[in-house]
């Protein structure tokens, strides 16, 4: 995730190259259809004005919707992500976001709802000590930030897939989308929510989640990339209608597998 105060509007051509070039670089792809695309002729791409030509605008687009495709089909809903030791956790764990670490939002616990609406039958709002009495899962996996760097932190929370099916939401919905207390804005297929690892994150290392990891609460997902796992959530909804997200809407591939 790029670390920045001003919202970008335009598409970023250098993010969704570099993710197509990921993507096709890795062996899974390279086999999927042989190479689609080839690296030379997205790389004939990096002389373009994206602003200017809406023909360079469009094929881009398509680039990234192609790589959220292939990486949809290619997903393992029951693969897992490596796990490690205490010993390998990251310390200090690294600050991310698109604002300072001084600029983290303060949600004031005792205030604290979390809304649930779209395709949930158990639509209804949940406090704080409601949702810390779910049943509790950690992990200690590795954060990937597309920016190339990775850390180790340690999750607690309860599992995504659990808190879904208690709320009752329907399964079969295309996307889980959310809302925070920073204005970021995020959704995710239905297979990663549903994910074994997927985990409402209430704790980070043994203690309450600290504001600049996301208090009171941030979706953890080892198997997508950083800048997918939203924090200080205050909604979540279940839909059909694709939702987009913060860094999504301005270029960056919507699966985001890491």
């Amino acid at each position: 995730m790029k670390t920045t105060g001003r919202k970008i509007i335009e598409l970023d051509r250098a993010a969704i190259l570099a993710d197509a070039r990921r993507e096709l670089d890795m062996p899974s792809r390279r086999l999927f259809g042989k190479r689609m695309l080839t690296l030379g002729g997205l790389s004939l791409l990096t002389g373009c004005t994206i602003t200017d030509d809406a023909s360079v605008n469009t094929f881009l687009t398509a680039v990234s919707r192609l790589n959220d495709r292939v990486q949809g089909w290619l997903f393992d809903p029951t693969r897992l992500a490596p796990t490690y030791t205490e010993a390998q956790i990251t310390r200090p764990f690294p600050f991310n976001a698109f604002y300072s670490e001084s600029e983290a939002p303060v949600v004031d616990g005792g205030d604290y709802r979390l809304t649930i609406s779209g395709l949930v039958k158990g639509q209804r709002v949940w406090t704080l000590p409601e949702l810390y009495a779910l049943p509790h899962a950690e992990q200690i996996t590795r954060h990937i930030c597309v920016e190339g760097w990775s850390a180790i932190g340690r999750w607690g929370g309860t599992p995504f897939a659990h808190f879904l099916r208690r709320v009752d939401a329907d399964l079969t919905a295309k996307y889980v989308g959310f809302r925070c207390a920073d204005n970021y804005y995020e959704s995710i297929d239905m297979a990663t929510a549903l994910h074994p690892q997927t985990l409402l994150a209430f704790d980070y290392d043994g203690e309450r989640l600290p504001a600049k990891y996301g208090y009171p609460m941030k979706l953890r997902m080892p198997t997508k990339l950083g800048y997918k796992n939203p924090k200080h959530i205050v909604e979540i909804f279940v839909t059909n209608t694709y939702p987009g997200g913060y860094w999504v809407d301005q270029g960056y591939n919507w699966f985001g597998g890491s």
